[in-house]
């Protein structure tokens, strides 16, 4: 079920970048046994998800995903706040991302939400963008 959802959400960069976005061959049988996955459902069908893994100083984001048909009804932003709830809980004050700059929509979604272009880096004929969120503490 995961694989399908990050596979739907991710197929429409795989033509602006030329190639299969790093998430879709992820093998998520282990990555559920390593890191946190957490899932946001309408009734039966997992509709989206949030891939974290807790690092010393802050949540690292490996993947938000939402199927195409789920997308533009705040889903990703639910996901997100999610995730910060859980490095808040985790004791965390920052949570880090990275994306690929094609991928405008999704820059622009984690800018309208809070976070900060830290660094940028040449990826395989692209361009890696490092995003940072500060947190408040509760």
């Amino acid at each position: 079920m995961i694989r399908d959802v990050v596979r739907a959400a991710y197929a429409r960069w795989v033509p602006v970048i030329g190639r299969e976005p790093r998430p879709m061959a992820v093998d998520y049988d282990q990555a559920v046994r390593e890191h946190w996955i957490d899932v946001i459902s309408i009734g039966p069908r997992i509709v989206g998800l949030i891939q974290m893994m807790l690092r010393e100083d802050h949540l690292w984001i490996e993947n938000v995903a939402v199927r195409p048909e789920d997308q533009g009804r705040g889903l990703g932003r639910q996901l997100l706040a999610h995730a910060e709830r859980r490095a808040i809980e985790a004791g965390c004050t920052e949570t880090r991302l990275l994306t690929n700059a094609a991928f405008e929509a999704n820059v622009a979604l984690y800018e309208r939400t809070g976070y900060v272009i830290v660094k940028r880096e040449p990826f395989m004929g692209g361009t890696t963008v490092y995003m940072s969120k500060s947190l408040g503490r509760s």
